[in-house]
């Protein structure tokens, strides 16, 4: 009886564990594509925001391990975009002054494009967003300053995704975005 015991509860561990793949998700082997990062262009008037994305994206390649980061050449796969939003809005505000926020949504959002350098193919070619919480101090600029990572992190988590796993909305045959793919 014992052994019949451990015997189902082994089974019941093993096929739960049954669809569990380690690895990459895309289906090739780890590292075996190269991904170079671009330069976003600013379309807002946030500065240096750019650069925090830039390294976000090849931060969170290096972090995924999908991919490998290409950094001295061409990469089998170029990241380009523009980051077409960087958006503040108010989240809570103080008790006794309806108009000053205490908390603040930062929200960013970038046209992502990844093209496979030797088939012409669109990887992703979509608008990503990220967002991010603040709560304002005595200071609402350093208050951002130190949002705008975080916010670039989440962005490039969020695009990064779309490139490693696909996007699961498209329909066969097309880019995230409903175009055909180039042939």
């Amino acid at each position: 009886m014992r052994q019949s015991v451990i015997l189902l509860v082994l089974t019941l561990a093993m096929a739960g564990c049954m669809g569990y793949k380690l690895g990459p998700t895309n289906g090739l082997p780890a590292g075996s594509r190269t991904v170079e990062v671009k330069s976003f262009v600013n379309k807002t008037r946030e500065p240096r925001i750019t650069e925090y994305l830039a390294n976000s994206m090849r931060k969170q390649i290096q972090q995924d391990g999908s991919y490998q980061l290409e950094t001295g050449g061409r990469g089998d796969i170029v990241i380009s975009g523009e980051i077409i939003k960087f958006n503040r809005s108010g989240l809570s505000y103080q008790t006794n002054d309806v108009l000053t926020p205490q908390e603040y949504t930062l929200a960013l959002a970038a046209h992502v494009l990844a093209i496979n350098v030797t088939t012409g193919e669109t990887n992703v070619d979509r608008v990503v967003s990220g967002r991010t919480y603040i709560r304002i101090g005595n200071d609402q600029s350093s208050a951002e300053r130190q949002a705008i990572p975080i916010l670039a992190d989440d962005l490039a988590r969020n695009a990064v995704s779309l490139l490693v796993d696909g996007d699961w909305t498209a329909e066969p045959g097309k880019t995230s975005s409903g175009r055909a793919k180039l042939r």
